[in-house]
């Protein structure tokens, strides 16, 4: 990540203090690494139970994310119509195959999946796309990233509080520019990333798209894993009380997984070494 995402919210507030002004509200969400409807925001306090509800499905849905809303209820032991409406709150569904369903009603742009039997071999030949819930102690925030499938090195992500496109429009911004662009950029069905918008930011580059089929288990395998990473190794071991706190830890944790943290599928190399250093033959 860059230099920007390791100051904190007393960094800046220093800052300010000695310039005598104000950094304008962009460059503060970007210093900050959340989007710009986070950037103030208290979360907004959720009945406990409800709450309680939502994190046992989250720890569930890591763990066995082709459970559907009926085996979460059953395995839970709640209604199903409650976990059915939760698990559209929190932007999660099954990811097995299912006949004529999506979790985008919306008429949209519907491109192939471009990667069944092909495997990254180089550093940007692959990008993954992909949201998840995060829990917080009195609410919760949405966290997206960009992936690069070859080194698994994260290229770019975002906190919001809610599932407005801004944040993941951010990101892809965020990581085009610093990264170039991939040949291929790969999502789910959702409406964020079958917009206009979304698709314009890698189209108008030459990027290739690519879209998971409905609920495809396999089709954003190195995404999927990442979210377990994040949530065994990070979230589930703390108790955010605020967006910029959540904001911080997380941070660090990415730098710690792309510098720092050796993966077994790398040959014990970092993401950072596979991806600057161009190496080959990773599989």
């Amino acid at each position: 990540m860059s230099s920007s995402n390791h100051l904190t919210a007393r960094d800046i507030v220093s800052h300010v203090n000695k310039t005598s002004s104000v950094l304008p509200l962009g460059i503060q969400t970007d210093l900050l690494g959340v989007s710009r409807t986070s950037l103030y925001y208290q979360p907004v306090p959720v009945d406990p139970k409800t709450l309680i509800i939502m994190n046992d499905i989250d720890v569930l849905y890591t763990k066995r994310p082709f459970y559907g809303s009926r085996k979460i209820a059953h395995e839970l032991g709640y209604n199903r119509k409650r976990i059915q409406r939760l698990m559209r709150e929190m932007g999660i569904e099954a990811i097995y195959q299912k006949p004529n369903l999506s979790s985008n009603s919306i008429p949209h742009p519907v491109y192939p999946y471009l990667l069944r039997g092909v495997t990254a071999s180089h550093p940007n030949h692959i990008w993954g796309t992909d949201i998840t819930y995060v829990r917080m102690h009195q609410g919760f925030v949405y966290l997206t990233v960009y992936l690069d499938w070859f080194s698994r090195f994260v290229l770019s992500w975002r906190l919001s509080t809610t599932l407005e496109i801004g944040f993941v429009l951010e990101a892809a911004e965020e990581a085009l520019g610093k990264y170039n662009r991939p040949d291929i950029e790969n999502s789910d069905q959702g409406t964020h990333f079958t917009s206009d918008q979304h698709i314009g930011l890698f189209t108008s580059r030459g990027t290739q798209v690519s879209m998971d089929g409905r609920g495809r288990a396999m089709d954003n395998i190195f995404t999927e894993r990442l979210w377990r990473n994040v949530k065994y190794e990070e979230v589930y071991l703390k108790d955010y009380a605020t967006v910029l706190e959540a904001k911080e830890n997380i941070g660090k944790y990415f730098d710690f997984y792309n510098y720092e943290r050796p993966h077994q599928s790398l040959h014990y190399k970092t993401p950072a070494e596979i991806y600057f250093g161009k190496e080959e033959n990773i599989v």
